[in-house]
Order: structure tokens, then sequence, then C-alpha cells
């Protein structure tokens, strides 16, 4: 007989961005538990709102399966006595077991033999196995977790009722003092406790309470009466999946509405007028045919449309205040010139142990100078580079910028361009902030690339140099989230930039004015600071689906650009079916394993007029080959020139002893190998491919 297993968690009001996640997690843990109880069903349905999170189990076994194991005793030696007849220790190990000593036998391990038993566990009803689901719930964790009451207990949110039903049967769990029922609550405004009779009427019977559980059912609802609302006024609202998202998660009955603004604050920016709507009350902003914004915002209510019209003239209410500030703050903001508020940066701290903002702009403008000119930008760019370098974090001290946070950057934009600044310089100033995540959009311009990836550079290394590093999971300063921007934008430029380059450009910058490098020695952690980019550099291999060995073969090429990198890895993937590839890179990596050991034998020339065979003349004028067409070679020519050194290699090795009695002999040989070392660098650490 297959069953249906209900569990529900009522709960205060669950932060939105927690929701679907928590979901998600009460399944994994739901899942994992019936597996490790060894109990079958067909498949698990997951319910969510902001009062509540359960999982409803489908096609649930009637028990578990009988099972047998093999229990492992005390050695034959001791399991029987001189006699013959079973010693205590086997007496006492049978009583453990709960089967009688006739039942032993011995078997060998490890040399010796044992006593083992067979022993038959029988498996337990569902309703018995249930009752240790309160596991689940305790073992769930959530970005921020309370007590409340009186309890040591944490939790997402105060568990107020729980429901626990085995097709109509009511579990007996027990949270806290929370004792499993049938019953749950309705919508907090329109709805009533319900009696569940069974778990089969989840959700259907929480509908007649205004509570609709099934999260993908309230977001198809929501879009489909924002559709329903475009198409009556021939609006285009922008349905943003985030937003959606978010606003899924505030309502259990969900009622979409639109209100209305003054026609004067379209005289804002967009941007102001989206961040006002979206991310300040969750509303939907509306476009029309010209893709122009309207007077109009669009919003969800947690009810019905009963007094829908007092709920809109709030929301209006609302919105319209902060819409006054935002028009306040802009024409304020109009009246500072752009040096004035560069000029406040220099009261502005960057960190405590690291100095001002004004100071990071300084340090900024020289490395910006430094990577402009080795990535060839024209003198007009390089202008208007140095010119963005100097300005581009005025807008922190805006006063929109100080309600409106996340228009940092946006509005040094918006408000350089109003001074006079060119389209670059603004553009620029905006780029500088990019990517704001780890997958987000990247800088378009060569100028906002440089400045961005500069910006980024220094807060790094500044960081490290104050010893604030990120460890474990904490990083604080965002400094993973920079460092992946900084190889991101590397790439999507095209650029020769290596970690070389970017230590160069600091150390430009303090070798041009240390005085803006009092607290923050660009000497100090600079191989940690490298190995973090370096580490970023093996995430985005990994999740381009790299095999792990050569992630680690390419990562060590610490000398090579971010590019190099990544085309060395698309390489080695290519060759790595080719019939040869064993056994080229076995070669190679013999040549070097034995010049990375003896480095202190090995010269810069190699003598010919000392080789003792004509193995080592055949290598010396292949390798000599390969080196001479090498720096104009793409990456797959190189592998190529390095895998027909395969049959050179082998034959030398086999005519050749390296570790020669002669002490020139031997430096000899080793620097001729080392020349193949050095080639196989192009790549990274060879040695690290596995090729067994």
């Amino acid at each position: 007989m297959e069953h249906t297993f209900l569990l529900e968690i009522g709960l205060e009001e669950i932060p939105a961005h927690v929701v679907t996640p928590s979901a998600e997690q009460l399944a994994s843990r739901m899942e994992q538990f019936l597996q490790d109880q060894r109990i079958t069903f067909a498949k698990i349905e997951t319910y969510s709102t902001p009062r509540r999170l359960a999982v409803k189990v489908l096609g649930l076994a009637d028990k578990q399966p009988d099972i047998k194991e093999e229990a492992k005793g005390p050695a034959k030696k001791i399991a029987l006595d001189e006699e013959g007849n079973w010693s205590k220790a086997a007496q006492g190990f049978c009583r453990g077991q709960g089967v009688s000593p006739d039942q032993i036998y011995f078997k060998e391990f490890k040399g010796t033999e044992y006593a083992y038993v067979q022993k038959a566990i029988l498996g337990q009803p569902v309703a018995e196995v249930l009752q240790g689901v309160d596991s689940v719930i305790t073992a769930m964790r959530f970005p921020t977790m309370m007590r409340w009451s009186t309890n040591s207990f944490e939790y997402v949110r105060p568990i107020r009722w729980l429901v626990c039903l085995l097709d109509d049967a009511v579990i007996p769990v027990q949270v806290l003092t929370i004792k499993a029922d049938r019953i749950s609550a309705g919508h907090r405004f329109l709805g009533q406790d319900i009696q569940l009779s069974s778990a089969a009427d989840y959700p259907e019977l929480l509908l007649t309470e205004k509570v609709i559980a099934d999260a993908q059912q309230r977001k198809e609802m929501i879009t489909k009466q924002i559709n329903e609302l475009a198409a009556q006024h021939n609006w285009e609202i922008v349905i943003d999946p985030d937003l959606l998202e978010e606003v899924n998660n505030l309502v259990e009955y969900p009622t979409v509405f639109a209100g209305k603004f003054a026609e004067e604050y379209l005289s804002l920016p967009d941007e102001v007028l989206i961040t006002s709507m979206k991310d300040h009350q969750r509303f939907f902003y509306v476009l029309g045919k010209d893709k122009e914004m309207l007077p109009y915002f669009v919003s969800v209510r947690n009810g019905n449309q009963e007094h829908l019209e007092n709920v809109v003239a709030g929301n209006e209410k609302v919105l319209t205040a902060r819409l006054e500030d935002a028009k306040f703050f802009y024409e304020e903001d109009q009246k500072t010139p752009i040096e004035t508020s560069v000029d406040r940066l220099k009261n502005v701290m960057f960190h405590d142990k690291i100095g001002t903002i004004y100071a990071k702009m300084q340090r900024v403008s020289i490395i910006v100078e430094y990577l402009g000119e080795k990535l060839g930008l024209n003198a007009a760019q390089l202008k208007d580079l140095a010119r963005a370098s100097r300005i581009y974090k005025f807008d922190i001290v805006t006063e929109m910028v100080g309600e409106f946070s996340e228009l940092q950057g946006i509005m040094g934009e918006i408000y350089a361009r109003l001074f006079g600044e060119n389209d670059t310089v603004a553009q620029a100033v905006r780029e500088s902030y990019l990517p704001l995540g780890s997958e987000g959009q990247l800088p378009e311009t060569e100028v906002g690339a440089i400045l961005a990836v500069a910006d980024k550079l220094d807060s790094i290394q500044s960081f490290f140099a104050v010893d604030l590093l990120p460890s474990g999971s904490n990083d604080p300063y965002a400094l993973r989230r920079q460092a992946l921007g900084i190889v991101r934008i590397a790439l999507d430029q095209n650029w020769s930039l290596s970690l070389k380059m970017l230590q160069d450009a600091v150390d430009h910058a303090f070798n041009k004015e240390q005085s803006l490098y009092e607290n923050t020695d660009p000497q100090h952690n600079s191989a940690e600071w490298h190995k973090f980019i370096l580490d970023r550099i093996d995430v985005l291999l990994a999740d381009q689906d790299y095999k792990y060995d050569i992630i680690q073969t390419v990562v060590a090429a610490k000398t090579n650009t971010f590019q190099q990198i990544f085309a060395a890895a698309d390489v080695l993937t290519k060759h790595q079916s080719d019939s040869d590839f064993k056994e080229s890179v076995e070669a190679l990596t013999r040549t070097v394993r034995l010049a990375s050991k003896n480095q202190a034998e090995i010269s810069e020339h190699v003598d010919p007029a000392l080789f003792e065979n004509e193995t080592e003349t055949k290598l010396f004028q292949a390798v000599s080959q390969v080196k001479n067409n090498f720096a104009k070679q793409d990456l797959d020519e190189k592998y190529l020139a390095l895998a027909s050194l395969r049959e050179p290699i082998s034959a030398y090795f086999e005519e050749t002893m390296v570790m020669a009695d002669n002490q020139q002999i031997r430096s000899n040989r080793l620097s001729e190998l080392n020349l193949v070392a050095e080639l196989t660098l192009a790549f990274g650490a060879l040695d690290n491919l596995n090729v067994k």
C-alpha cells in the first residue's frame, strides 16, 4: 500500500529572499531523511508562502524493507576457549546482535579469522519511522536565525504550528512546545484556521481560506494579472524576474493593482524612478509604446479586491513622498560642481586602515596611466581615462546616492554629463563599478574597463597589504567578486593582461608617489593576492567544466596572461584524445621533473661539444628548431611542436645517462633538458596532468 505524507511548518512571516531556498532545503532534507531510513517514495512536492514551508510526499512505501546484515565479532582464537567452546567474548557478541552462538561462522579478514553472524533487521512501519521527522525540521539552516521566548533553539522565524499527516493520521511529532496536528492557518486577514482531514487535501483545501500554497501557481497568477492590466491600458509592464520572485514570496493570495504618480516626476532620470519603484517599493514600472516611462506603477496586494482603492491610495502616497525627496536631491546635487564633490572625498574614509577615497582615486589615477599605455590606448583614450580616474567616485557624496545607494556610479554618469564631461568619461564613471556580481554586466568601453580593473586592483592590493584577507566564506569587502571581475574584464577585452602587469602597475604607482602607500606597502602579501586572483581563474575554469588536472596545469603558469591560461586549457582539452597524448606528456614531464629537481646545476647555455652520443645532438637540433619558431606560433601550434619532441626525447633517455658522474657533462645534459622544460611553461605545469 502506498501512502501520502504531509509536513507543514507554520511560521511568522519569512523574509522574501529566504522563502524559495528554504522550501528547496526542506524538500532536500526530507528526501535525504527518507533515503537514510530506506523508505521509498514516488516524488516530493514543495509548497511555500511567507508563513509556511511544506512538503507532500507521494507514493510512500508502507514500511522499511527487511534486510540482512553481517556483523563482525572477535577473532577466532578469542571466540573459542582451549576446549573449543564458545568463550564469554563470543557469547557477549551474540547477545549484542540478538542471535545465538550456533549462528557464528568464521571468515578471514586481513590474514586473521574472525567470528561473523548474519542478523535480520525487520523493517519498521512508515508511521513509526516518520516520528523522527522532527530532525528534518530542526536541522534546517537559514541566512539569518533568531530565538524567541525563553528558547535557546534558533530558526528563521518563530514556529507557530506544525501539520504532520500520514494519509489521515496525525504523526506525533513535537518541536519545542509545538505539537503536530492537522490544523493549518488560513490567510492572515481573509481566512481562518482549517482542519485537514488528510494529507491529500493539501493544498486544495487551503485555497478555500485564501491561501495559494503552490509558489509557481501564485507566480503564474501574478504574471497573468499583470499581462491583463497591460493589455487593458496598452502598456508595457516590465516584469523583472527577481522582483517577481520577491513579490511572489510576500503574498499568499495575490491581487495585482495599478497606481499613478504626478507627471512632473518624469523629469527625473529613469534610473531614479525605477529604483524608487522597484528596489524601494517593490513596484513594477510601466512603459509606453515608444519605451518611454509613464507615470504609473503596478504592485501586488496580499489579499483580494475588497477596499483596493485604499491600498492604491496608500501606495501612491508613499511613492510620491519618495519621488519628492528624489526630485529635491536631484536639483540640489546639480548646484555642487564635480571638483567640489571630489574635494569632499578627502574627508570620506575608504577604510580606516587604508585611508580616504580621495587617496584611493589618486593611486588609481597612476595605475590607469600605466595600464592604459601598456594595453595600447590612444592619446584621446588616455586623456579621457586620466580625467575619469580623477573624478569617478565623486557621486558618493551627492545627496541622491546618500539616499539611493544603489545608484552609485549610475548617478555619477548622469551628473558627469550634466556638468559637461564627454560621453567616454561619463560612461567610464559608471563602468568603473562593473561587474556588480559574479556574472554581472561588464564594461563596454576600454576606458571604463581599465578604470574598473584599476579600482578593483587597488582595493585587493590595499586590503591584502593591511592583512584584511578573505577567509573561508567570510569576504566582507567582496574581494572575490572584484578579483573575478578583473579576470572577466581582461578576457572580455581580449587584453594581454597578466599578474606581472598588475603588480608592475602597483609598483609603478608606489615608485611615483610613495606617500599614497603609507599604510599599504605593495610588496606585503603580494604573493597572496596573486594566488587569490589565480584561484578565481581556477573557479572560472571549473565552472566551464574543464578537468581538474588541466586546471591545475594551466593555473600554475603564473607568468602567462589570463587569456593564455584559458587558451592553454582549451588546447590541452582538445588534444587529450590524441593517440599520442599520453606518451608526449610523459616524455615532456620527464624533462620537466629532472630540470626542476636540479636547478642548481643548470646553466644558460648548452655546449654541443660535450655531447657523447647522437641522441643528444638530435634532441638539441629538434629543440632549437622548435624554439626558433615558438614565439610566432599560437598555442595549438606550440603544443604540436612540443609533441613532436616525443621521439627524440624518448631516444635520448634510452641512450643517455643524464646524471653522469662527470659534473660538466651532467650539467650540460640537464641544461639541454631545461630547454624543453622552459618551452612547456607555455602551458603551465605539465607534470600536473593525469595521463595514467
